[in-house]
């Protein structure tokens, strides 16, 4: 094995953390943090609990990447110290040990360097993700619940939070669609692009002549509305409908009439939430991914507009955007920036930070002005 360069891996560690400090601006965080504890402390903040919210929600995200640029600066500091003492002392179990945290901490800064990448309007947002199943009968919609645990394994491989509204199941299996809240920072501009339509290929396991079955599941992917976005919905533009929440095979879940059926009249979009126990927090879960899908529609309807100005019709990145394949050979692959993985069963288990990190610089140098 070829002898590590430690002053060449150093240096571009260096240079790579430095862009990252510099585009990060840490003199404007460290003042904006400062300013927020400010108001944090101020002895009648909670008297007004949404502001409230806002002002002690944004400062634990701000410091949370605050120390997270501060702890990747000391990473690096002691890696070097570590590669001179090793290197000084030619002991060749600590130059081991250097080179393993120098993998690490290389992986660490591409990471961190990505996020300086979600830069767009909405990209700090918590996010919410819906999937629904689309051409292939009982495999589209087993592949809809594939899909869907994917992304939750994801979040809890990273420690994030989430919340399930609404989920309508299939008759055979699978689900029909689901909705999901991701709350983590930045979790909007990260999911954002795997928005689009998800293809499997596989031996359908429904199929008693055990024949080769392509199927389809669409994620769309929103950010979560915040109190400043000011979407105002009259209360004549909506029609509420309460039924009996239900389960998989129609097994009764509850025996009130909790779930909750929004429909936004204007523009005919239906949202449904049945996840929560009472019906009024339903309502408010259902309200909440309402407002999200009309913030998106509006969102869409001006880059509309811009793109009718530039005449370039619009962008159908989304669209097609991974395939995974299990017969005849086993891969899953990003049909826009070529990653690809030979290990579909990893994949489905949560791992996708690979296709995620190649999204986002992808559409960084690929598409600059059609994400907000």
């Amino acid at each position: 094995m070829a002898a590590v360069d430690f002053p060449v891996r150093l240096r571009e560690l260096r240079q790579t953390l430095g862009s990252i400090l510099e585009v990060s601006d840490l003199p404007a965080m460290r003042a904006q943090v400062a300013e927020l504890s400010e108001q944090a402390a101020a002895p009648d903040l909670w008297d007004d609990p949404e502001r409230a919210q806002v002002v002690t929600s944004k400062l634990s995200h701000l410091q949370s990447e605050l120390d997270r640029l501060d702890s990747m600066s000391r990473q690096v500091d002691d890696l070097e110290t570590l590669v001179e003492m090793a290197q000084e002392e030619d002991d060749a179990d600590t130059l081991a040990e250097a080179e393993a945290e120098l993998t690490q901490v290389k992986k660490a800064l591409g990471e961190l360097e990505v996020r300086t990448l979600l830069s767009g309007e909405y990209d700090a947002r918590e996010a919410l993700v819906t999937i629904r199943s689309e051409a292939g009968g009982v495999d589209a919609a087993d592949f809809a619940e594939m899909l869907l645990r994917m992304y939750l394994r994801w979040a809890e491989r990273h420690g994030y939070k989430t919340e399930v509204y609404d989920t309508s199941y299939a008759e055979e299996a699978g689900i029909k669609s689901a909705t999901f809240k991701v709350a983590a920072p930045y979790a909007y501009g990260t999911l954002s692009v795997e928005q689009g339509t998800h293809r499997l290929v596989r031996i359908s396991p429904f199929d008693n002549q055990g024949r080769r079955q392509t199927s389809f599941a669409g994620v769309e992917v929103l950010p979560v509305v915040a109190e400043t976005d000011h979407i105002e919905i009259p209360e004549n533009d909506i029609r509420i409908d309460v039924y009996r929440s239900s389960g998989p095979g129609g097994q009764s879940v509850n025996t009130t009439d909790s779930a909750v059926r929004l429909t936004h009249l204007p523009t005919g979009v239906v949202v449904t939430c049945q996840n929560e126990k009472s019906q009024l927090q339903n309502k408010a879960a259902a309200m909440r991914v309402l407002q999200a899908k009309l913030l998106e529609r509006a969102r869409h309807e001006r880059q509309a507009e811009l793109d009718a100005l530039k005449g370039d019709g619009g962008s159908s990145w989304g669209n097609q955007m991974r395939s995974y394949v299990l017969h005849p050979y086993q891969m899953v692959k990003d049909l826009r920036t070529e990653t690809e993985t030979g290990n579909p069963t990893a994949v489905f288990d949560g791992d996708i930070d690979a296709f995620l990190e190649s999204g986002i610089r992808w559409r960084r140098t690929s598409e600059p002005t059609t994400h907000a």
